[in-house]
């Protein structure tokens, strides 16, 4: 994983930097395996509560280095049609769904290339902070693919089907303000990640019972009938109620004190 993503833990907030600056963060096979162990690693520590994901040297991601094409020896057609378990993505879709898998919440700081793939993996996260300077595309139909980083999920309820189809068949480059009218981004910044940060901090500050089940309300009910997601509702609100952390929010926020989660 080091090799290609570098994960840092601090005050209950994870960051996750694609490290490939040099090739403006491409995925390689080693990236797209190295992103879902970042995700499990995130996965596996209770005390994580945010997550800032980002690229190193001025851009997010350039997409599928090319050279996987050529010079990989994964046999593509067995891993396109193999979910990495428990998951239901393969290898390739795991590098955008984990993190929208992650119970925590996810927020993306957008720089430069956002193409492709790495357009795919920042709808994976639950927000999305651009620079006013990023670029963005779904630009899998200039190299005769299509898009199937599990755009499928991630954009189905941000962009009408006409919308997508149009991004996709064009391949154009649209800069940050068209990005966020498009709805692909959440806001533009002076500082991506800056705001990130400020945001994962936020979200960290607050009781996890309750952050984690507004990403797992949403994620979800937005899906169901009117009906199930009433019912949903209901259940994650049961699940919190009276509970540890939520009894410590009423009383951090009645003592005026910054209140003390349980991870």
């Amino acid at each position: 994983m080091k090799d290609r993503i570098d994960v840092t833990v601090k005050s209950h907030v994870a960051e996750v930097k694609l490290d490939r600056a040099d090739k403006y963060n491409a995925i390689d096979v080693r990236m797209f395996e190295a992103l879902g162990e970042a995700a499990d690693f995130v996965a596996a520590d209770a005390s994580i509560r945010a997550v800032v994901l980002y690229g190193a040297g001025g851009n997010f991601c350039a997409g599928i280095d090319l050279d996987v094409m050529t010079t990989s020896d994964l046999d593509f057609a067995k891993a396109l049609v193999t979910p990495v378990h428990p998951s239901p993505a393969n290898v390739f879709q795991r590098a955008a769904y984990a993190w929208r898998e992650l119970r925590m919440p996810v927020v993306a700081a957008l720089d430069g290339v956002v193409f492709g793939g790495g357009l795919q993996i920042a709808m994976g996260a639950d927000l999305r902070y651009s620079s006013s300077d990023a670029r963005y595309s779904i630009m899998e139909s200039k190299w005769g693919l299509i898009p199937d980083m599990a755009i499928s999920t991630t954009l189905r309820h941000i962009i009408p089907p006409d919308r997508i189809k149009e991004l996709a068949w064009s391949a154009r480059v649209l800069a940050a303000q068209e990005a966020l009218d498009y709805g692909l981004v959440t806001t533009v910044v002076d500082d991506p990640l800056a705001a990130a940060r400020e945001m994962a901090a936020e979200c960290a500050a607050r009781s996890p019972d309750a952050i984690r089940g507004i990403k797992s309300l949403v994620n979800s009910a937005w899906q169901m009938s009117e009906a199930d997601a009433l019912r949903m509702e209901a259940k994650l609100q049961g699940a919190v109620m009276g509970r540890e952390n939520q009894v410590e929010a009423v009383r951090a926020n009645l003592e005026k004190r910054p209140p003390e989660f349980q991870d």
